[in-house]
């Protein structure tokens, strides 16, 4: 094998080289693919890393639903740019049925042992450590089988998502009776009236196949009690479609004691959807969430 001697003058200018081509190879990379060992699976990740992001930004979570995938340019995207915190877009592992999600006990998800409550406060750990990003102002989000799992983790009791808002998700009737939250948390919900596949009544005798769950109004208010929010404020927000029929009523329970917010946007007349083409639904969820931020 034949060698080669460098001087400490060549030595020098390789170790620069490799230094550089770190940041050089990042640049201008907003969105970075990542993962993580937990549990002896992994976890995979999509990061949104603005170019004017700070050390010690917030960091925002946003979960698909059931049966989705990552996706990039969700409706936080564009707050996320524009006031300069990061997000984390993380993908469900697959369920028995072979659908990615999260594990919120749906009949379809009966015998799955995955907790994606430990999973996600771990993976969390991991981004704030990895990104240098702040671990008091972190927050999750989620639509349809990911906002379910924003009321699980509410349940749950952590102290690592300060905050959560729920585009579209359920309180399973199985939460609301076996969980006990012992710690107020500030929650936000979008929801539509006419939502076909998580009914705005409920369906408590699971003729949908999700499993039995609470009318929309039971749940918010539950965290309304808890957090003992002592005044409500309405608010009639119309359509950014007018053709729709469509109009927002905006309920903002606050004066909690605790400092920990309610807000349900009750979309009159939509459906099953992340609402933006009734509201900026990414800069009121940022809205509620730039609330809590140290």
């Amino acid at each position: 094998m034949k060698y080669v001697e460098l001087g400490i003058g060549s030595i020098l200018s390789v170790m620069t080289l490799l230094m550089l081509a770190v940041p050089l190879s990042m640049k201008g990379q907003e969105f970075r693919d990542d993962s993580v060992k937990i549990g002896g699976k992994w976890r995979k990740f999509t990061m949104l890393l603005p170019e004017s992001l700070k050390p010690g930004a917030p960091l925002v979570f946003v979960l698909h639903g059931y049966g989705g995938k990552v996706w990039r340019e969700n409706p936080l995207a564009a707050p996320a740019r524009n006031y300069g915190f990061a997000l984390c877009i993380p993908e469900g592992l697959k369920d028995p049925k072979g659908k990615r999600g999260w594990n919120v006990g749906y009949p379809s998800q009966q015998g799955w042992k995955q907790d994606d409550v430990k999973d996600l406060l771990k993976m969390a750990s991991t981004v704030q450590q990895r990104y240098g990003l702040s671990r008091k102002n972190t927050f999750m989000t989620g639509m349809s089988n990911g906002g379910e799992m924003c009321y699980l983790m509410a349940y749950s009791n952590q102290n690592t998502f300060k905050a959560v808002a729920t585009i579209a998700g359920l309180t399973m009737e199985w939460m609301y009776r076996t969980l006990h939250a012992s710690r107020s948390i500030p929650l936000m919900e979008v929801h539509g009236t006419e939502d076909r596949t998580s009914e705005w009544t409920g369906d408590l005798q699971n003729k949908g196949g999700w499993g039995a769950y609470l009318p929309v109004p039971i749940a918010v208010n539950y965290w309304v009690s808890k957090n003992r929010c002592m005044q409500e404020k309405q608010e009639l927000i119309p359509s950014l479609n007018p053709e729709s029929g469509h109009y927002t009523i905006k309920h903002e329970f606050s004066h909690s004691p605790y400092g920990c917010d309610v807000w349900l946007y009750e979309v009159v007349g939509a459906g099953h959807k992340w609402h933006t083409d009734d509201l900026n639904t990414g800069e009121e969820v940022w809205k509620f969430f730039s609330k809590y931020v140290e």
